[in-house]
């Protein structure tokens, strides 16, 4: 009576937490003591350029110097740009030629063009010099023969209490530093910025992994822009700006609010389809349909990566028909256990335990295809994969922890009407136990034992 008592205020908890849950996520509501609201989780996830728009800017080639391999380093300058871009939780942005000279970049859910810019940043100009001391009027010792090209990557910092900018080099460039600070161990290398001092520090050791910091006076805005205008400047051609403009949604916000009104007519629908069909364990996975729900959509939301488009809705809605499919494997198989014979406890357990390979194998290759699609994608390609391998990793949370947490909640509730929950037995299995009965029966009845004699005779063999 206890545990039953125990498992009905559990499960009253978990229903309460269900629809705060959920009205957090769709609800606007005031934040008490201030005159903002909080439009809810889903109104905050950002969108792509076909549900909200965004900004485009096209930008042509401006070397002076040779057009040698124009091409290849025009490829490459795409590749960094995109990158770029997308480090900066823009992934479904695109970046392309445009002929032979220029390059479009667009970018979703972005207001102005000048976030753009910032975005893609001036090109900076590096150079590292070596210096025997740290007066200003020291004397110049070496000078690195590296440029921008040589900068792998760039991202902000934070060492010894301060912000600062981190740079790795490529395989030439790491060999250089290498050189130079095995040589004058002990020195002061100055890093110049656009001519400018940004760090003056003491070469302590050899450096041999292509790693350095810039430090100063950075706050994690100045530094994050730092960084942004190095890899600008390491982009194989220089760009000059020639149009940019704002665009509207191709499909504008309506898309997004039909599609949201259709999700979730499409998971009542299901739930009351596994209620009709599966009784109390299509009511177990309709409350753990629930909190996938809420859980996907928070997670949307949080993730900086994440910029939902019509194909990453689509994504959403795949992912959740593979969470019914899971559930509906382990329904499926609890009960053929039921039916063989087993108890609701031994069948249920059965059930997850014998269903876990097949969900698994059945979601694999899905997971590898969004794999696929995240790594060799991109746009809306790529949102479509994130979305796809979220739904399908947190199905399989639901299905396999989640629902089976709340088949213990509502055994502890009642473990003994099989009805409740869809099941029956075999009519053979019945059939065979009747006459396996009646057997033993018989065969007492002629020896003039006692059937409770016979059966405690024989618990007693068995000990």
């Amino acid at each position: 009576m206890r545990k039953k008592r125990r498992a009905i205020i559990q499960l009253s908890v978990i229903l309460v937490a269900i629809v705060l849950g959920l009205l957090v996520c769709f609800v606007p509501m005031k934040i008490a003591g201030t005159n903002s609201t909080f439009n809810g989780f889903a109104a905050n996830i950002k969108l792509g350029t076909d549900l909200k728009g965004g900004v485009y800017a096209v930008y042509q080639v401006a070397d002076d110097e040779s057009r040698a391999n124009l091409d290849a380093r025009l490829d490459s300058t795409v590749v960094r740009l995109l990158t770029m871009i997308q480090g900066k939780g823009y992934t479904e942005a695109t970046v392309v030629r445009e002929g032979s000279e220029r390059i479009r970049v667009e970018v979703p859910d972005v207001e102005s063009p000048d976030t753009l810019f910032r975005l893609i940043g001036e090109p900076a100009s590096m150079e590292f010099r070596v210096y025997d001391s740290a007066e200003d009027n020291a004397k110049l010792l070496s000078t690195l023969d590296m440029n921008g090209k040589n900068v792998k990557n760039a991202a902000v910092s934070y060492q010894d209490s301060k912000y600062g900018v981190s740079l790795e080099f490529d395989a030439d460039g790491t060999a250089e530093f290498s050189e130079v600070s095995a040589k004058y161990k002990n020195k002061y290398m100055r890093i110049l910025v656009n001519g400018e001092v940004a760090t003056n520090a003491q070469l302590m050791s050899h450096i041999t992994n292509g790693h350095t910091f810039i430090s100063g006076s950075f706050t994690r805005d100045s530094a994050d822009e730092l960084a942004q205008k190095i890899l600008a400047g390491a982009f194989d051609v220089k760009l000059s700006l020639q149009e940019s403009e704002v665009m509207s949604a191709s499909l504008g916000v309506d898309a997004l609010k039909y599609s949201l009104i259709a999700g979730l007519i499409a998971v009542v629908c299901i739930i009351a389809f596994l209620c009709a069909v599966y009784r109390g364990m299509g009511l177990v996975s309709g409350i753990s349909l629930l909190i996938y729900t809420a859980l996907f959509i928070f997670l949307l939301w949080s993730f900086p990566w994440v910029q939902l488009s019509l194909p990453g809705i689509a994504g959403i809605i795949l992912s959740l028909g593979m969470a019914v499919d899971a559930n509906v494997i382990i329904f499926e198989r609890i009960r053929e256990e039921y039916a063989q014979g087993k108890s609701i406890n031994s069948a249920v357990s059965a059930g997850f335990k014998r269903s876990l390979w097949t969900v698994l194998d059945a979601n694999i290759t899905s997971i590898l295809a969004s794999v696929v699609l995240i790594i060799l994608g991109s746009g809306t390609v790529r949102g479509f994969g994130i979305t796809l391998l979220m739904g399908i990793l947190l199905s399989l949370l639901t299905a396999l922890a989640i629902s089976r947490g709340l088949f213990k909640i509502f055994l502890n509730i009642n473990k003994t009407n099989a009805k409740f929950y869809g099941l029956k037995r075999d009519a053979s299995v019945e059939e065979i136990a009747d006459d396996d009965s009646d057997q033993k029966r018989k065969k007492t009845e002629d020896e003039a034992i006692p059937f409770e004699i016979y059966q405690e005779l024989q618990k007693g063999g068995k000990d």
